[in-house]
């Protein structure tokens, strides 16, 4: 299948959209069993990484151009950018928990598990090791399902535990490789969350990662589903976001944050980008929340 022709998909098929500052998602795969009645094609979700927790039943998992039979408990976790897909027999499910890549940035430094390629255990490993990890999946679930106070603060660092866990399994799982293109568009997205501060030209990506300019934009459209450029604008907004939302910092000092030097023209890039201005917006959000 030529990758051009691969759907991305938000879930189960919906098409993909933009994500929300913080965007997570927890569902368990029967509960989209009239949608996708036991298969879902191969696809990719743009900005987003899945964990899939299969807690009863069997199939066959696809990951770019490999194909396993699985039965629970199996595990995975699939990067932004991989394509991956499954068929499964009736009653069996998972718990899927989705995480926006800006979200996942911030819980990469809590988790013992690298977060750029894709991982895919099943069968191996001691109970205890799955044991903690139903019961974290599970402690998710619930603060996602209950939606209670503070459940925004919950979330992340009980994700980082799970990913950790699975870090654990990890030594007994199958080796998956990705293609030359996704590879470099992961690395791209670790630079881009270290450095999108420092205001650095596209060539100093191209330097730092060993490739070529015209390399690094084709990754970047297949993984971050833009140009390099762009990939680093969209991170300082949806940074700048965080901060208006969740501080209450001067827009002249998320300006500076996000690597403007001139505030004016950081709210003439933001108004560009989101349609109006960081104090708008920012009143917008706070409105909507009461």
């Amino acid at each position: 299948m030529s990758q051009t022709a691969i759907p991305e998909f938000f879930v189960y098929g919906e098409p993909a959209r933009a994500l929300d500052v913080g965007f997570l998602h927890v569902e368990t795969v029967q509960a989209r069993a009239s949608v996708h009645r036991g298969q879902v094609l191969a696809h990719k979700h743009p900005q987003m990484a899945q964990i899939t927790f299969w807690t009863s039943g069997q199939g066959l998992y696809r990951i770019e151009d490999r194909t396993w039979s699985f039965s629970a408990p199996t595990v995975s976790f699939m990067p932004s950018g991989v394509v991956h897909g499954f068929d499964i027999e009736p009653d069996t499910d998972a718990t899927v928990v989705s995480i926006a890549d800006e979200a996942l940035a911030a819980i990469a430094e809590h988790s013992a598990l690298a977060l750029d390629q894709p991982v895919f255990v099943t069968g191996q490993g001691e109970a205890a090791l799955w044991q903690r990890l139903s019961e974290t999946i599970g402690m998710i679930q619930a603060e996602y399902a209950e939606a209670q106070a503070g459940a925004e603060k919950i979330l992340p660092p009980l994700i980082a535990v799970a990913l950790s866990h699975i870090a654990r399994l990890d030594a007994q799982s199958h080796a998956v490789t990705v293609p030359a293109a996704v590879a470099l568009g992961g690395r791209l997205r670790r630079l881009i969350d270290r450095h999108f501060r420092d205001d650095w030209p596209v060539e100093r990506y191209v330097e730092e990662l060993g490739t070529t300019r015209h390399l690094l934009d084709k990754a970047a459209h297949q993984v971050l589903g833009s140009g390099v450029r762009q990939a680093i604008g969209e991170r300082r907004v949806v940074e700048a976001k965080r901060l208006l939302l969740f501080t209450i910092r001067t827009v002249e000092d998320i300006a500076y944050e996000t690597g403007f030097n001139d505030p004016a023209y950081f709210s003439r890039f933001f108004r560009q980008a989101v349609g109006v201005s960081p104090a708008a917006w920012r009143k917008e959000r706070i409105v909507s929340s009461e």
